[in-house]
């Protein structure tokens, strides 16, 4: 299974004509990610494959206020209403922790909507015990690098994850998974991969209030393909 992390439309779709079988949809992945708009939701639920909605109002790490929280709820409901197949969540507690209140509060108003815990596990002080946290609270799949900048650098902890989740809950690896690096990722047991597929925009130029310092970035449906055909090799 090849998840595909898109901020446009134009990206959806391009992942989806190479093959990706699922979706992660953001705004600002330059900014790791957040709630992608009700439109870009309406739009990516007419794909003809799941689509997860980041839920996460901000950047910065993941501490919520109440009143963050309140927008969360509702970000939950648009992403329901536009046909989605589900939510990426995740919100620590003062202590680095996770807020597991906040979290089963935002789990509930899912509903039946699917859920994957995002890299929040990356930044909590013990990656195990928020892996039972994740578990408890009826999670799908948990979203990690291993707790390192890329999924590569965390394969020995990402294996650890896998082993000690069994068949209770996926890992799947996420950050820096191309083509070359695949083999590897999957060879610590998981079944689920994410991965951006992205490239530099030719010829973009960057502008201090409207693009980023790095210059344009898109999904490239060459790459997602690449990746796909590394995955066959391995199965």
């Amino acid at each position: 299974m090849l998840e595909v992390c898109v901020d446009t439309i134009e990206g959806a779709h391009a992942a989806v004509r190479a093959g990706a079988q699922r979706i992660e949809l953001c705004y600002a992945l330059s900014e790791g990610g957040l709630t992608p708009s009700i439109g870009l939701m309406q739009a990516a639920g007419r794909l003809p494959v799941p689509c997860y909605a980041m839920i996460r109002p901000r950047t910065g790490l993941f501490h919520f206020s109440m009143n963050e929280e309140q927008i969360m709820l509702a970000d939950i409901d648009a992403a329901r209403q536009c046909g989605l197949a589900g939510v990426v969540l995740g919100a620590q507690g003062d202590d680095g922790n996770l807020d597991v209140a906040m979290l089963e509060r935002l789990s509930i108003a899912a509903g039946s909507l699917g859920r994957t815990l995002h890299r929040v596990i990356d930044v909590v002080p013990d990656q195990f015990s928020a892996l039972e946290t994740a578990i408890q609270l009826g999670f799908e799949r948990v979203l990690t690098s291993g707790g390192k900048p890329t999924a590569f650098d965390g394969l020995s902890r990402i294996h650890q994850l896998f082993s000690h989740a069994g068949n209770r809950i996926a890992i799947m690896p996420g950050c820096g998974v191309t083509a070359e690096n695949i083999d590897a990722v999957l060879a610590t047991g998981v079944s689920e991969v994410h991965a951006s597929c992205a490239e530099p925009v030719e010829g973009s130029v960057t502008e201090p209030n409207f693009s980023p310092s790095a210059g344009g970035r898109r999904t490239s449906e060459t790459r997602v393909r690449q990746l796909i055909e590394a995955i066959d090799r391995m199965a």
